[in-house]
């Protein structure tokens, strides 16, 4: 079966707090959610465990902190991008969809069963105290990580401007772990920055997919465009994603309307379709270039793959991180909720990126110089958990992946050789476009 969306009431991904993951939030009635469970007979042995720890247990304890205890561990093993939000944890991510919430500004992952920051953001507490991409946490506020939820440690670092959270910290290079105390602000990420290079070359960055990215945009453009661009890069590099009807919005300003922008599947084979909608705007034939790296995931690489696969622009830098899994925002009667995986997802030529990612057009790789630091790259593929690609069995996804990798842990723009290349590459094909035809 197929069905044709276009509006979604919200999706959201999971990166500015969790690791990155792509979010498909659905209006789920409470029966749909207390539909008859398998295995029921099962649920006999939980409340023979739960009743025997409430009587006996050295210490009181609640029922509900129990219960909740285990609906944690129960999401936990499952993939990373699934688990369970206690009530303030499900308002803080309908919060965070805004753009703007309380905490010290990183993104994180699990790797090798250790904490790991994925990326600082930039112009916040954890991006001013140093901390780095491929920095272990071992501890918040002297508790160690080990075992800990995503969901938990974002918990405990999430809070209130002006409040301080120590966090300890392990690097590669260093022979001890060194504690950080940060004192959280309010971390706003600005969806869009944009400027107008050489030779009428547009720059856009899109930080993050937001409510208003596909807004501030199209205003972004409508700038360029005034400025007389006449060609475009779009930089989603380090861009985790955000909401897919974001990204669909935004893939709109740059194809023809009704164009397939990205398919899903459930487990039950249904299909379901996005598409452009909208009439193009004055700016619809700029040449583009899109550049992407390992930190381009989920609705980054919705967008990246549309433009790739209906030829609209060249895909330079390096594999993305290839989170091409949909998870479903299920509300629970007290308040709290679910975030199930519920979903692949696919790009118009019928491509899945889970755990394989983008491989751009043009190979452009950042080298380090003259002993610069760098860190480990992570990828989808090095989450514990993370689901296979469906259209690889294991040993041909393996081969997919590009061996170990590092990167630099900063970037100066006059050092980025992907940007410097895109210019390059633009300049190279206006120069080819005014040259007169044969006679």
């Amino acid at each position: 079966m197929m069905s044709i969306k276009r509006k979604l009431p919200l999706v959201w991904v999971l990166v500015l707090s969790f690791a990155v993951a792509g979010i498909l939030v659905g209006r789920w009635s409470i029966g749909r959610v207390s539909a008859e469970v398998e295995g029921y007979e099962n649920l006999k042995i939980f409340t023979e465990v739960l009743s025997i720890v409430k009587k006996n247990y050295v210490e009181d304890v609640k029922t509900k902190d129990l219960i909740y205890a285990a609906i944690k561990g129960m999401l936990n093993s499952l993939d990373p991008h699934s688990g369970f939000m206690p009530p303030d944890a499900y308002k803080e991510m309908q919060v965070e969809t805004k753009g703007e919430f309380g905490g010290i500004g990183i993104q994180i992952g699990i790797k090798d069963n250790l904490l790991t920051v994925i990326a600082p953001i930039e112009d916040t507490p954890a991006y001013r105290a140093g901390i780095k991409a491929g920095d272990k946490i071992i501890k918040i506020d002297d508790q160690s990580t080990r075992d800990m939820s995503l969901h938990d440690a974002v918990d405990k670092m999430r809070g209130p401007k002006g409040s301080k959270v120590k966090i300890t910290i392990m690097r590669e290079e260093w022979k001890e772990s060194k504690d950080f105390t940060i004192e959280r602000d309010i971390i706003k990420v600005k969806s869009v920055k944009s400027k107008m290079l050489e030779n009428g070359i547009g720059y856009v960055k899109l930080n993050q997919f937001q409510e208003q990215t596909a807004s501030d945009l199209s205003a972004a453009l409508k700038q360029l465009s005034d400025e007389k661009m006449d060609s475009l890069i779009v930089d989603l590099r380090n861009d985790p994603g955000g909401l897919l009807n974001s990204a669909i919005d935004v893939a709109s300003q740059f194809l023809p309307q009704g164009k397939l922008v990205v398919y899903i599947k459930d487990r039950s084979g249904e299909k379901t379709e996005y598409r452009t909608e909208g009439k193009l705007p004055s700016y619809e034939k700029p040449t583009m270039i899109v550049l992407v790296n390992q930190g381009s995931a989920s609705a980054s690489e919705i967008v990246a793959g549309a433009l790739k696969d209906w030829h609209r622009a060249a895909i330079l830098g390096v594999q993305t991180f290839g989170k091409g899994s949909v998870q479903s925002v299920i509300p629970l009667s007290d308040g709290s909720g679910l975030r199930l995986t519920t979903a692949r997802y696919y790009t118009p030529n019928g491509t899945s990126i889970q755990s394989t990612g983008i491989t751009p057009d043009i190979i452009v790789k950042l080298e380090s110089k003259n002993g610069e630091k760098e860190h480990a790259v992570f990828r989808e593929k090095d989450l514990e958990r993370h689901l296979k690609n469906d259209q690889n069995n294991d040993q041909n996804d393996e081969k997919m992946q590009p061996e170990a990798e590092t990167a630099p842990v900063e970037v100066s723009e006059k050092g980025d050789v992907q940007l410097q290349m895109a210019i390059d590459l633009l300049k190279t094909w206006k120069v080819f476009k005014e040259l007169p035809k044969a006679s």
